[in-house]
């Protein structure tokens, strides 16, 4: 069992909005997070009309994190090894490792012994790198969780919380446009609410499949 799971809710927020169960732009969902809110956001093009399909914001809690341990220090060069270098480790409270490495181009062509994760202390692994400005990016990322059953989780919403949280640090800036560079991959719009400790994701849902339950 999982605290919050972006994936769950954004699918969530979808079909209530697609399918006419909720007719406002808003809805809440009661999770062991806490009350998570999902609003309809309409994306104005350049002439001024009103695009479409709509993004999906989400409202979670903001991750904050720590210095690692020796331990968890140790773990993580086991995972990376000789060929490559680490810029930054932390632990986040959602009990991840987060990994900094030297580019964008490491997170994306990094392959990472699956066993070794699995080895490491807490749940998963997050590994980012600032992104060049060129790139239209803020920051990169990838986020492994073995112990749960995903190598890799294709975009991770409750990643993204740390992620806007720690960058907003080396940043100084509260706005991100972040790219989940896995195989499938994603953009993923991020607003951080220091203040409020939240942080709103936005991105887009669609419809891939319809199916009914026979009782």
């Amino acid at each position: 069992m999982v605290n919050l799971c972006g994936h769950a809710t954004l699918a969530a927020a979808h079909y209530c909005f697609t399918s006419g169960v909720v007719t406002t732009e808003t809805v809440e969902f009661s999770t062991i997070s806490g009350i998570l809110t999902a609003k309809k956001v309409f994306i104005e093009s350049k002439n001024g009309e009103i695009e479409q399909p709509f993004n999906i914001e989400l409202n979670f809690p903001a991750i904050t994190s720590t210095e690692c341990s020796s331990d968890e220090i140790s773990s993580i060069s086991k995972v990376f090894g000789d060929h490559i270098s680490v810029l930054d480790m932390k632990k986040t409270a959602s009990d991840n490792l987060l990994v900094v490495l030297p580019s964008a181009k490491d997170v994306t062509d990094v392959q990472l012994d699956i066993e070794e994760i699995k080895k490491c202390p807490g749940g998963g692994l997050i590994i980012c790198a600032a992104a060049s400005p060129e790139s239209g990016f803020d920051f990169f990322s990838r986020f492994f969780c073995p112990k749960y059953g995903i190598n890799e989780d294709p975009v991770c919403g409750s990643a993204h919380c740390a992620l806007a949280h720690y960058w907003s640090k080396k940043m100084e800036k509260s706005d991100f446009i972040a790219f989940a560079a896995s195989s499938r991959s994603g953009i993923v719009k991020l607003h951080l609410d220091e203040q409020k400790n939240r942080v709103k994701l936005q991105g887009e849902a669609v419809t891939v499949m319809e199916g009914f339950v026979v009782v």
